[in-house]
């Protein structure tokens, strides 16, 4: 992967979890699935510092059961209640 590509990557990896983060505070579950939700974050985000492609597809499949788990819980699906 190219110098240029790699920066633009770490760029959407980490708008990405910006707004993961952001989803993960606006769903209504128990704290504990919250904190759950965040570990799975943080490990994506340690990933990203030795494998950033890898980090990128993990973090788009947690994005996808993010998405998942507020259609079945009713919620919108830009995460505003």
């Amino acid at each position: 992967m190219d110098c240029e590509r790699q920066l633009e990557l770490y760029g959407e990896v980490a708008d990405q979890l910006k707004e993961a983060h952001r989803r993960v505070r606006a769903l209504q579950v128990p704290e504990s699935v919250r904190m759950a939700l965040t570990r799975k974050l943080l490990v994506i985000t340690a990933a990203a510092k030795h494998d950033l492609a890898d980090a990128a597809r993990r973090l788009g499949r947690f994005m996808d059961e993010l998405e998942t788990r507020a259609l079945d819980e009713g919620e919108p699906e830009d995460g505003s209640s």
